[in-house]
């Protein structure tokens, strides 16, 4: 705020513009929510299916048992859902798997999806759905970033499980750009 706007302000005898100037201009950045959340324009998704790698990740509660080698697996069923598979190795080296479903939100190419991993007598409970947003895509679909509209989340996938450096401090801009916090990311390491 410039110095002469707050004068100007003082002399006019508004105070409680002044306040009010002075207020706005000292706002924390948590006040000021970011943009809302773009997706790309369209998800084919029967392109989209088959196996991805996790490259980063926003560390989460239910992916804790993870250290390594973190992938996705995605095959679209006669329904029209997608069945996901999970999966990562542990600490000892096991492999953990989690199965759940996806199903699209809106038009056929829409890339809002929604995910559970709840068994089926549960989905009829909105609160077992969580968003999947496809944010990101690049048009050979090999490289994906997938959030939600709160940003708690965001995973960076991968059709191969090593993404050029070039490629991914890229994707790291554009992600920026739409108001996430990628010093938050985690890589994921890809062992033999």
């Amino acid at each position: 705020m410039s110095p002469n706007v707050i004068a100007a302000l003082r002399r006019s005898g508004n105070i409680w513009g002044v306040a009010v100037l002075l207020w706005w201009c000292t706002l924390p950045a948590w006040a000021q929510s970011p943009p809302p959340l773009h997706t790309v324009p369209a998800l084919d998704v029967p392109r989209y299916m088959g196996r991805w790698y996790e490259i980063a990740k926003f560390p989460n509660w239910f992916q804790r048992v993870c250290a390594s080698q973190t992938q996705a697996s995605y095959a679209l069923q006669p329904d029209g859902t997608v069945r996901v598979l999970n999966r990562c190795r542990d600490a000892n080296g096991e492999w953990k798997e989690a199965l759940g479903t996806a199903r699209s939100v809106g038009e056929a190419h829409s890339p809002k999806l929604q995910v559970r991993f709840a068994p089926d007598w549960l989905a009829w409970l909105p609160l077992v759905w969580g968003n999947y947003w496809v944010i990101d895509l690049d048009a050979s679909y090999q490289l994906v970033a997938v959030s939600e509209p709160s940003r708690e989340y965001l995973w960076v996938l991968s059709r191969t499980p090593q993404v050029a450096t070039d490629v991914y401090q890229a994707l790291l801009q554009r992600l920026r750009a739409q108001g996430l916090d990628t010093e938050r990311l985690e890589r994921t390491p890809q062992l033999p």
